[in-house]
C-alpha cells in the first residue's frame, strides 16, 4: 500500500507507509532528544551543558537519525563553553558515530545494492573508485552528508584507517571555521568571544 498526497507521474515512485513511519519515528527520536537535553536546560534557564552537546551532536551523526548539529556549536559557543573543547567534542562523537555508520555498512556489503539501490550505489562506488578518501573529506566539511558517506565506506570496504583519518580532517576543519566564522560574526550581533 503506498501513500499518494498529489498525482504522480507516469513512471514515478510512490512513497511507501514504512518509509513514512520510519522518518516520522527518526523525527521523533531526533525532536525528544533535543527536547530533553538542550531543550530542557534552555527552559530551566540553565546553561546547557556538554553532556547534551555530546550526545545530540553524536545522534546526528548517525545516517539514520540525519539532524544539522553543526548549528550546535555556535549555541553552546555562546554559552560560554570553550571553541576548543567543542570542536575536540564535536570531532569525536562524529566520529564515534560514523564508526557505526561504517559498521553498518560493512555488514550490509553483501545486500549493498539491494539496500541503496542501483542508482545510488553507482554513485558513490564511482565517486570512492575516483576520489578515493578526498571525497570522504569533502563531505565532511558539508552538513548532513558525512554520515551517508561513511556508510557507503563501509559497503564498498575502503580501508577503516583511510576513511576515519580523512573523515576527521574534514570534520576538524569543517568545525574549526565554524568556530572561526561565529567568533569574527558575533561581534555584529552583540555576543562577541
Amino acid at each position: 500500500m503506498t501513500i499518494s498526497v498529489f498525482p504522480r507521474p507516469e513512471g514515478s515512485q510512490s512513497v511507501s507507509r514504512s518509509k513514512v513511519i520510519a522518518v516520522l519515528l527518526t523525527a521523533v527520536v531526533a525532536i525528544g532528544l533535543v527536547s530533553t537535553t538542550l531543550g530542557r536546560a534552555i527552559y530551566e534557564g540553565q546553561t546547557p551543558g556538554l553532556g547534551s552537546f555530546a550526545a545530540i551532536h553524536f545522534a546526528g551523526y548517525l545516517f539514520f537519525l540525519l539532524m544539522p548539529v553543526e548549528a550546535l556549536v555556535p549555541v553552546y559557543q555562546s554559552e560560554g563553553h570553550p571553541a576548543e573543547t567543542l570542536v575536540l567534542l564535536a570531532v569525536v562523537t562524529a566520529v564515534a558515530a560514523q564508526a557505526i555508520d561504517y559498521a553498518i555498512g560493512y555488514a550490509a556489503s553483501d545486500r549493498a545494492e539491494e539496500f541503496m539501490g542501483e542508482e545510488r550505489y553507482a554513485r558513490f562506488k564511482g565517486m570512492i573508485d575516483r576520489w578515493g578518501g578526498w571525497a570522504i573529506l569533502f563531505f565532511n566539511l558539508f552538513p548532513l552528508s558525512s554520515p551517508n558517506m561513511l556508510l557507503a565506506s563501509g559497503i564498498l570496504r575502503y580501508e577503516p584507517w583511510k576513511a576515519f583519518l580523512f573523515s576527521s580532517s574534514g570534520l576538524a576543519v569543517k568545525y574549526v571555521g565554524i568556530v572561526f566564522l561565529y567568533d569574527a560574526t558575533a561581534v555584529f550581533f552583540g555576543a562577541g568571544p
